[in-house]
């Protein structure tokens, strides 16, 4: 089991990663974070991305969608945006939040690395 200084350590491993925070999406709070840059604020971007989330959970409410979200990815032209909802173990409300460079990310890989830290997780 990994806290969550160790799992956001490792997360900024996988190849590519500039960021990655540990947010509670009840509050928009992060709960940690590393990596970002001074034109790139973590704490900003964890809480904005509480708002897709929440829209995203509202809309398969609304349309009676009961499955579970994994993952919600938003690819910009030259980054990638990763959001991985964590399960169990107390990580209910919380999800990882992780911002690599397209350039240099493998984008299947980087998501099956954050699966596994999210399963290591223990918060």
């Amino acid at each position: 089991m990994a806290n969550t200084e160790t799992a956001l350590k490792e997360a900024l491993t996988i190849e590519g990663a500039t960021g990655v925070a540990l947010v509670d999406y009840t509050s928009g709070m992060a709960l940690g974070t590393m990596g970002g840059s001074k034109t790139f604020d973590l704490n900003v971007a964890a809480a904005g991305n509480t708002d897709v989330i929440r829209a995203k959970m509202r809309t398969m409410e609304h349309l009676g969608v009961k499955a579970e979200i994994d993952d919600i990815l938003i690819t910009l032209t030259d980054q990638y945006h990763l959001i991985r909802l964590l399960r169990g173990r107390g990580g209910n409300g919380l999800f990882l939040y992780l911002v690599l460079d397209g350039a240099r990310a493998n984008l299947a890989m980087a998501r099956h690395q954050l699966k596994r830290i999210e399963e290591d997780l223990e918060v």
